[in-house]
């Protein structure tokens, strides 16, 4: 930095300083718009590939006729309620049909602690059946699918502090209800997988079954399981199928085969383009977010002007000496626009704090009501934008009282006021 810019951060210090106070509460208001809006950015970009992209292993949901979003909702979130129950049959159908790689059945409908009891098969956990990404253990085992026995998420198990070797009690009901008789064995605990299946308890499908009060429709008539009696395929039910595929063409048959020419299920596919779809309806809610805080930024810009502006009213003098001692009109006003750049600087620091506390907030939030977890730490574009955006817009409003310093006259102003 050479002697003559040093001189004028020595000046534009000195100024902000003096006026400490306005300089904070400038700074603080544009730290607060800019870690909003980097916040609402960063929130609905992470939002919308972890919704759409990384919910889930799955390519589809199968399940009963009905609301696609609400299949999905159910099925991959465990948000909503099941739109109903399809009869065993199309289960064992499906999962022999060429190109299904895998099909997972689920039954819902209970729950413990607040947290959706899953009842599926041990294929869920099976890497030859999904891939990489399939759910990991990190302490026990899988259940055997004749026992009643029980494998945590990693939410679950945090929240509630249960651990292997553990008994728990489901209960009727998606959020509230009575307890059941049967008791599971806590028998293994997955790994966090940052998804919703971090906030299920998984059980058999077999003891989903065979809970007590649960009946089975899958004739058309109710049956109730007895104790040590095998339960017929045909009166069995699943509440969903979750499908992978081995390329998207059979995805599109099924689409044709199901939904446009079906009447007795709902095939939700691809889940990417059905939670993409819901994004883009409340999509108007984040640019609406957008809005205000862009106007919060706007609102702190002209507090920059405004205290500068006023500043230079009361410094008219002072501008008017350093004219008097050499000071050149043009090195006034640089002084005036470091000063804005200062303070736009100030606020765009400020509002890496703010986005991070927003962030931390926002992901505990999403968390625990749906498994998905935001990173603060990720880079978004926003993060650069938004902060080098704030500094420009300072050094522009720096420009009018830049102006009105650099017009002061040393006759006018170095005059006696009396």
């Amino acid at each position: 930095m050479s002697a003559r810019h040093y001189s004028l951060w020595l000046l534009a210090r000195r100024s902000l300083r003096q006026h400490a106070l306005s300089t904070f509460v400038t700074a603080l208001s544009l730290a607060l718009a800019s870690g909003l809006v980097m916040a609402v950015l960063a929130i609905g970009a992470q939002s919308r590939t972890a919704f759409t992209i990384e919910s889930t292993p799955f390519d589809a949901v199968l399940g009963a006729r009905g609301s696609q979003l609400q299949l999905v909702l159910n099925s991959v979130f465990h948000l909503e309620t099941s739109p109903g129950n399809l009869p065993w049959s199309t289960y064992t159908e499906i999962k022999t049909r060429p190109g299904v790689r895998a099909a997972v059945p689920y039954a819902v409908g209970d729950n413990w602690r607040g947290f959706r009891v899953v009842g599926t098969d041990a294929q869920m956990f099976d890497e030859r059946v999904l891939g990489p990404r399939t759910p990991k253990l990190a302490a026990g085992r899988i259940f055997d699918d004749t026992l009643r026995e029980a494998v945590l998420g990693s939410f679950v198990a945090s929240r509630t502090g249960a651990r292997v070797g553990d008994e728990i009690h489901p209960a009727h009901g998606v959020d509230e209800g009575h307890d059941h008789d049967e008791d599971y064995m806590i028998v293994g605990v997955l790994a966090p997988t940052n998804t919703p299946l971090d906030r299920c308890v998984w059980i058999p499908i077999e003891g989903m079954f065979r809970m007590g009060g649960h009946v089975l429709r899958g004739t058309g008539e109710e049956f109730h399981a007895e104790p040590g009696e095998a339960i017929p395929d045909e009166v069995k039910e699943v509440s969903a199928v979750l499908l992978a595929f081995t390329t998207p063409q059979v995805g599109l048959e099924l689409d044709r085969e199901i939904n446009k020419s079906g009447k007795d299920a709902t095939l939700a596919w691809p889940i990417a383009r059905v939670m993409a779809e819901l994004f883009d309806k409340l999509g108007w809610m984040n640019r609406v977010l957008v809005l205000v805080a862009g106007l919060t930024v706007l609102v702190g810009a002209a507090s920059i002007v405004a205290s500068l502006y006023d500043a230079m009213h009361q410094r008219r003098r002072e501008l008017a000496i350093l004219r008097a001692l050499g000071a050149r009109r043009g090195q006034l006003s640089a002084v005036v626009v470091l000063e804005a750049t200062t303070i736009a600087a100030l606020g765009a620091l400020g509002g890496f704090v703010v986005y991070f506390v927003i962030l931390l907030v926002a992901s505990g939030i999403l968390r625990a009501q749906t498994g998905v977890v935001l990173d603060p730490a990720q880079f978004d574009l926003a993060l650069v934008l938004v902060p080098a955006g704030l500094v420009l817009l300072g050094a522009l409003c720096g420009a009018i009282p830049a102006w009105k310093a650099y017009r002061v006259e040393v006759a006018d102003d170095l005059a006696p006021t009396s």
